[in-house]
């Protein structure tokens, strides 16, 4: 059965490995967003609890 040779299917993952470990970060760190970042404010809002109806 040549599913269970582990030799040219160890060399595959070994090199895709090799490609998502290597190649890929440096494309994905890369990335320009297109809108700049906006702080928010350190401003605390108000919130209500919530009344149920029921008790």
């Amino acid at each position: 059965m040549p599913q269970l040779d582990p030799a040219p299917w160890l060399l595959i993952l070994v090199f895709s490995w090799l490609v998502f470990l290597t190649i890929l970060p440096s494309k994905v760190m890369a990335h320009i967003f297109p809108n700049g970042l906006t702080l928010q404010s350190m401003k605390k809002t108000k919130t209500n609890p919530w009344i149920w109806p029921w008790h």
